[in-house]
């Protein structure tokens, strides 16, 4: 029987029960190929675990580096996603003479995480010698630069990868296989990180995130291993394609979309203000210990894939991605007050709750925000639909993180400093008043939104009822 001719290989429904999206396996992809693609995702998501959650409770807890200059570190990474839609645009008219796109953004992109993660714990242990402060700082912030600059373009080159490998029908499913999967590397990698640092000593912090750059050139090479063809026919440059440009600029031209991205950059600043401060947050207010705040990560992680899960069954249905975008602002309201309770009550619990629920909002806001630029999007600008999805809403969350920070110190100073009354001269006013914050954000977030829904436009191409496809995330950008 030929290639051609041979049935794809059958999936179990116990497979499928287990492993969201299981069903995108087929014959030019089967799903143990589809599985090893995905370990690209585990190493992005073992990296945001660092850099998210373990890096900055330590820095500012074991380390006393002011939370302002945390958070601005913390958002360097996210001055290359603006660029995401470019770098996917380059990988796609990529030009070699080994007839690869794809490979060579993935090679460089794990180099440059694997050099970030490896320079990085020296970096930040000069931190805490003044003498070496300057140096220190610019250290810090190349070490975040590298790695962040690493697994964005590995992600988006990767990503595309796999919308190349896939046939058309199942190219939605893989790349959403391919985001589960970096929710799960991002749960896994917290709960084993926090476990490894439940002793925390300098000595095992260069040893974790040393380890972590070795895992990321293990697993990035065992995803990339031929899995790319070589084609001559690539080499050829096509002088009629469009410019990235001219692209961009038949997208902005339609004003609607002004509105939905003015939505997602209002909403992904909102969620994204406590990034730098839930771990530390509950470090020194509640007293958990390194293990237990990094666990708090796992638990947004799990929360942002049970949303993940429950807009997909939502949209299964029918149901309009602007009104599940609008449930995620009203969770992450409820999620905030869950975590300004947690300090007057002292409950840890609520903590974890409030985590999970941050991470369940921002899923269920994140895929129904996706799904309406999607349907935005001619055929011609749907990646960069995406690709602008994704740079809003990274470049506003990168903001909303060096805000966050910055108000913080700005409003413990001034309570430390007896500015305040005596009832907010505490330790959790000055985290209080982001989350507070926060939830006037998501507020206007819903304010913003709000017109949008039930008024979505679609194409004749569009209009196909969405119960009757399978739902999936065609370049999940971030």
């Amino acid at each position: 029987m030929s290639k051609a001719a041979r049935p794809a290989p059958k999936i179990s429904q116990a497979m499928i029960a287990w492993l969201p999206f299981a069903d995108a396996a087929s014959t030019e992809l089967p799903l143990k190929q589809l599985l090893r693609l995905s370990l690209f995702q585990f190493s992005v998501g073992m990296a945001a675990v660092l850099l998210n959650g373990t890096l900055n409770r330590v820095m500012i807890v074991e380390l006393s580096v002011p939370a302002w200059i945390v958070a601005l570190l913390i958002a360097v990474p996210l001055l290359v996603a603006p660029f995401r839609a470019l770098i996917g645009h380059k990988s796609d008219t990529h030009k070699s003479a080994l007839g690869w796109r794809r490979v060579p953004y993935i090679w460089f992109g794990s180099l440059l995480q694997f050099g970030g993660l490896a320079i990085m714990p020296f970096a930040l242990l000069l931190l805490s010698r003044p003498d070496t402060y300057p140096v220190s700082i610019i250290a810090a912030a190349g070490a975040f630069l590298l790695t962040g600059a690493g697994f964005h373009i590995t992600q988006t080159a990767g990503l595309a990868l796999a919308t190349d490998l896939a046939p058309e029908d199942k190219r939605p499913r893989a790349v959403a296989l391919l985001y589960v999967m970096l929710l799960v590397g991002m749960m896994f990698s917290a709960f084993v990180i926090g476990g490894l640092l439940i002793e925390f000593s300098t000595t095992r912090l260069v040893q974790v995130i040393q380890g972590a750059a070795v895992l990321t050139m293990i697993l990035n090479l065992t995803a990339l291993w031929k899995q790319e063809a070589r084609a001559p026919e690539r080499t050829k440059a096509n002088p009629d394609a469009p410019t990235f440009r001219e692209l961009w600029n038949a997208f902005v031209r339609d004003g609607r979309n002004a509105r939905l991205l003015t939505a997602i950059g209002i909403g992904a600043a909102g969620f994204a203000m406590q990034d730098a401060l839930l771990e530390p947050y509950g470090g020194e207010v509640l007293g958990l210990s390194v293990g237990a705040t990094t666990a708090l990560t796992g638990a947004w992680a799990f929360g942002a894939l049970l949303g993940f899960m429950l807009s997909g069954r939502a949209l299964a249905r029918g149901g309009d991605p602007l009104r599940i975008a609008g449930t995620g602002l009203v969770t992450g309201i409820a999620a905030f007050l869950l975590v300004l309770f947690a300090a007057p009550f002292g409950s840890p619990l609520m903590l974890f709750g409030g985590a999970t629920a941050i991470g369940l909002g921002l899923g269920l806001f994140s895929v129904g925000t996706l799904i309406e630029a999607m349907n935005l999007a001619k055929s011609e600008t749907a990646g960069l639909a995406l690709g602008a999805w994704g740079a809003v809403q990274a470049t506003c969350a990168g903001v909303g993180i060096a805000l966050g920070g910055a108000i913080r110190d700005t409003v413990s100073w001034l309570a430390a400093d007896g500015s305040l009354s005596a009832v907010l001269a505490t330790r959790a006013t000055g985290y209080g008043t982001v989350y507070f914050l926060e939830i006037l954000l998501l507020i206007a977030g819903l304010a913003a939104i709000g017109p949008l829904v039930g008024h979505a436009r679609r194409t004749t191409n569009d209009s196909r009822d969405s119960a009757g496809q399978p739902f999936g995330l065609r370049e999940f950008p971030t």
